[in-house]
Order: C-alpha cells, then structure tokens, then sequence
C-alpha cells in the first residue's frame, strides 16, 4: 500500500531523478573498489568520503526545501537538527571505541575521564546499541521539532520573526553545546571513531558502503517528499505557504499541517547528520553555527525551492565550489558565496532547476497557443468555405 502511494504520486523527472542517484550510489563505490588505483578511472577513497559528505548535504538541503519551499517556513535553524542527528550518531561510535581511548577506560569516554567524571551521565545510556542510536537519530530531532513548532505554530508565528526564533533556538544549542558540563564533549565535541557495526570505520569498504547508504537516504527522502508535496496534503502546504489566511477560512488547521511537515522534514535533517559524522570523523558545537543554516539556504536558493530536485543540485555545486574556493582562494570563499546569492536572488529568483522548469513551461505553452490558433484559424477558413457554398447549394 505504501508502495503504491508513493509512486502514484511520482512523476518521471523524479524517478529518473532518483535512479540516476542510485546508479552513482553503485558506480562510485565499483570505481574505488573494482579499478586499479593506476586507472584514469579509480576514485581515491578519500573522494568517495567527499562526495559522501556532499549527498548527506544534499538531504539536509532537501529537508529545507520540504519546509521553505512548500509550506513557506523559512528555517534558519536546520543546523540544529543536522547537529543532533549527527550527535546522537557521534555517542554511539564513541561507546564502541571502549578500552582503546588514550585513557583506556572502558566505561567512560576519553573527555570523561579528562575532566575527572566517576560514572557517566544517564542520558548516554542505550548508545552502546546502534538500533538505539538509529532510534535517537530521528526522535531527538523529530522531539526538538514538533515541541518548537507547537509552541511556535499554535501562536502564528510567521515570516520573518520565526525565522528569527529558529536561528535563535540554534544559537541557544550552540552556547549550550560548548559547555563541558553538558556531557557532549565540549568544544572538541565528539572524534577519534573506531568501528561502526563492528568494521573500521577507516576502511576502503566502509567508506563505499557510506557512501552507498547516503545516496540510498537521499533517494528514499526524494521519494518520500515527492509522495507529500503531490498528494492531497501537499495540495494544502501550496495554499498554505501563497495565501495561509485563505486556507484557514477553508476549514483548514494551518498549525497541524505545518507541524507535520517541520517535524518530518527535521527528521531528514537528523538522518543526514548521522550519515555526516561517521564519514567526517567528528562532531562538535561548531555544527550548531547559525552560519550553516543560512547556507543551507543558500543552497536551496542557488538549486531551486519548491522543486526538490533544485536543493540537491545547489548543495553539490555549491560545495564542491567550496572545495576548490577554500582549498585555492581560502580569504575570498565567503566573499564568493555572498556574491553567488546576490547573483541568484537578482538574476535567477527560482535557482538553476526553477528557471529551467519555467522556461520549459513557458515553451510548452508558446506552442500549445500557437497550436490553438491554428485550430481556431482552420475554423474559421472552414466556416467561410460553408458560407460561400450555401448559396451555390441552393441553386
């Protein structure tokens, strides 16, 4: 049942879409794996870890989009979500290392012992098991979500003073995150992974297989936000975000809808951060940065909001021009990612796969209109020829 609604509710672009990330979900992984290193061909290990980063990126990057782009709710706290995720999955990787730490203590991680902690805190109980942790992933996030927006929606915040509050409400995790006391490692956050389910989180094939999970994550998401934003409820998020007052005098609760969405698209972002961390080998409060928000706006922005496929494609480009940008002209990166949203917003407001989209249907629609006016010109030949041999008929 599930299956058939989810593509009912799927058109092609999507689906090629989506197979086109899987196939580079297999592809990548044969070329680091199955090719000589020697070859023209081989992806080093350390580029499939990148282009890793770079899908789990592209899923927070979509998660925004489920929210900004369909329902209105410009986040600047996405980070916040991403961060959490990506914590939850730094305790459990921690909780494996045990007696290998530089203190050797098997119960206790390295910074606990540092700071001379005798037992450790509650709620790092249950991350010894992955499922536990895969758990916490989607329900700290999803938790964070639904208590925020209840709080926020229920009171009508709207535009620009909740996007205020979100980036307000990640600031606050921040400050709260680089506290040692917190339990959460500090300022140096979480590192030093070791295993994940038992393999080396280092290994060549442990990489692939990250790798190979996250564009799995980012097509089952695509799907997942495709089925939403063009079923019924969809419907609704689209009269939400152009005209909330009118779709409320409709009978419908603006504050449930939008609930929803924002909890499941800050359950995306958890996923993400915890695809995110084992494939960067660190965590830390810096992942809180309201910086990171906005450029995850940014990205969507550059990609396109409200096509899905947009956000994924402005959060790969845009990062691997951060990966050259950085490596080669580190002072003038953020002079050239400021420079890139002004462009977007003046020259290209719906992003890259907007304005494609746009021009598209701007020529589907040329060329249905000049098939109308043949038709109504082909009419009207066809009335005046009836007009002409009524008279000759009759004689």
């Amino acid at each position: 049942m599930i299956t058939a609604f989810l593509f009912k509710s799927l058109d092609r672009s999507i689906l090629i879409f989506v197979a086109i990330i899987l196939a580079i979900g297999c592809i990548v992984p044969m070329l680091n794996l199955l090719v000589p290193a020697d070859s023209m061909f081989h992806i080093p290990t350390y580029v499939v870890s990148l282009f890793g980063k770079y899908l789990t990126y592209a899923l927070l990057a979509l998660s925004l989009d489920l929210v900004w782009g369909f329902c209105g709710i410009l986040s600047l706290g996405h980070a916040a979500f991403f961060a959490l995720g990506g914590y939850a999955m730094g305790m459990y990787l921690v909780r494996q290392i045990g007696s290998r730490g530089v203190y050797g203590n098997p119960l206790l991680p390295d910074f606990m012992v540092f700071l001379s902690w005798k037992e450790m805190p509650w709620f790092w109980y249950g991350f010894d098991h992955f499922w536990f942790a895969a758990l916490m992933v989607l329900a700290v996030p999803g938790v964070l979500a639904f208590v925020f927006g209840w709080l926020a929606f229920r009171s009508r915040v709207t535009g620009v003073y909740l996007s205020i509050i979100t980036q307000a409400m990640t600031y606050a995790l921040l400050l709260a995150f680089f506290r040692n006391e917190m339990g959460f490692g500090g300022n140096n956050g979480l590192t030093d992974f070791k295993d994940l389910l038992g393999f080396n989180i280092q290994s060549q094939g442990m990489r692939t297989s990250l790798f190979a999970v996250s564009a799995i994550a980012l097509a089952m998401a695509l799907l997942i936000c495709s089925a939403i934003v063009r079923s019924k409820f969809g419907k609704v998020l689209v009269g939400l975000r152009d005209a909330e007052s009118r779709t409320r005098f409709l009978g419908y609760r603006p504050e449930n809808y939008k609930l929803m969405t924002f909890t499941v698209s800050a359950m995306m972002a958890g996923v993400a951060g915890a695809l995110y961390v084992p494939q960067v080998g660190i965590i830390n409060p810096g992942e809180f940065a309201p910086a990171n928000s906005i450029e995850v706006v940014i990205w969507t922005a550059v990609g396109g909001r409200g096509t899905l496929i947009g956000p994924v494609i402005g959060a790969t480009l845009v990062n691997f021009g951060k990966s050259i940008f950085t490596a080669q002209f580190p002072e003038i990166w953020l002079f050239a990612l400021g420079a890139l949203f002004i462009a977007t917003t003046l020259f290209l407001p719906k992003g890259i796969v907007g304005t494609i989209q746009q021009t598209l249907r701007s020529g589907k629609d040329r060329k249905n209109a000049e098939t109308m006016e043949r038709l109504h010109a082909a009419e009207d030949v066809k009335k005046g020829v009836e007009v002409t041999l009524k008279p000759l008929a009759a004689e």
